[in-house]
């Protein structure tokens, strides 16, 4: 294993050790090495290493016990979604695989929300919807249509009113802006995206209409994003 260069030690060392784990360098239930060990391996020091091992600890990837070392859990099983980050960007490329799986979550938890939110968004944000659909349409280019094509999820999850949905939104999120340019391809061939569809249903309070639009939005979304991974 090479050394690490000397910037942002703990953070490297988080990033390293992440990876290994995810990509299975280290199995569920196998020790990792002494801090000791691994300091001396990556050319860092002790403290640099009990940080890592720490955010290790925090995302629930190893578990440390008095006398049994580091041993590493099973983070299909055991996880949460802020591991999703880390898994779907192994290495910095996306892992199309599980981008497949996270994109397929994202589109049932939008369509939910669109349905939720015919229900429950107040006046303004109805209102912002709209706009923001005009306001796509009309996007001198992908980098605004991206960044305007957040805002419309966000607020319609947030017109959802359910926590829960805007928790797992938040964990998909940082996916999603730790990667903006390869999910620019949601956003081209706008001509062929409704948001005017989702925005007019949710102002009309139609959940159905909105939960269907959404589902084809998110679909269309979704199948470039795989299209341009390929």
């Amino acid at each position: 294993m090479a050394q690490l260069a000397r910037t942002s030690l703990p953070d490297q060392v988080f990033r390293r050790l992440v990876a290994d784990v995810i990509s299975g360098r280290y199995a569920a239930g196998e020790r990792l090495p002494a801090q000791r060990a691994l300091a001396s391996e990556l050319g860092v020091n002790m403290a640099s290493v009990r940080e890592g091992v720490k955010r290790l600890e925090q995302l629930r990837l190893v578990d440390t016990r008095h006398g049994d070392g580091m041993r590493v859990r099973d983070w299909r099983a055991q996880g949460g979604l802020d591991v999703l980050v880390h898994a779907v960007a192994q290495g910095g490329a996306l892992d199309p695989a599980l981008a497949r799986e996270v994109l397929e979550a994202h589109r049932l938890l939008l369509a939910e929300a669109a349905a939720l939110a015919a229900a429950r968004r107040s006046p303004e944000q109805a209102e912002l919807l709209a706009r923001l659909a005009r306001e796509i349409a009309a996007a001198p280019g992908d980098e605004a249509a991206q960044g305007l094509d957040f805002a419309f999820m966000a607020t319609t999850i947030e017109a959802a009113r359910n926590l829960a949905f805007s928790l797992i939104a938040n964990s998909i999120r940082d996916v999603y802006l730790q990667r903006l340019e390869p999910f620019r391809a949601i956003v081209t061939r706008r001509a062929e995206l409704d948001y005017g569809a989702v925005a007019s249903a949710i102002g009309e309070r139609d959940a159905e209409g909105a939960r269907a639009a959404m589902i084809h939005l998110a679909g269309v979304q979704e199948q470039r994003l795989l299209e341009a991974m390929a």
